[in-house]
């Protein structure tokens, strides 16, 4: 019975785990919508606030309160994330040409 509880929770577990991005070309293939085999800043931008436009439960472009991880810290505004993102990508692209390429993803900004 145990083996059987086990199978069942894997075969719901497994679709969930294939969609965790495993590698830096594994990142830059689920970020680069238009696989173009580079990461634009939209693209960047996009996928980095995915799970803030999941938590904004009310929709107002603010994180506060319950939506907050563990419902603890300061609020925070979309927008300045947003401009957080935009520094760091602008950090990791080290040859100025406005794409992350798969190096320069896989390293931290400067």
């Amino acid at each position: 019975m145990r083996i059987l509880i086990l199978l069942v929770s894997l075969s719901f577990a497994l679709p969930v785990m294939a969609q965790v991005p495993t590698g830096t070309s594994d990142y830059l293939a689920r970020m680069d919508s238009d696989h173009d085999g580079r990461v634009s800043i939209d693209e960047y931008v996009s996928w980095m606030t995915y799970a803030f436009d999941e938590r904004d439960a009310d929709h107002n472009g603010v994180l506060e309160g319950a939506e907050l991880p563990g419902s603890r810290g300061k609020p925070i505004a979309r927008t300045t994330l947003v401009a957080q993102l935009r520094q760091r990508f602008a950090k990791q692209d080290r040859n100025h040409d406005g794409f992350l390429d798969a190096k320069e993803l896989a390293s931290p900004p400067q």
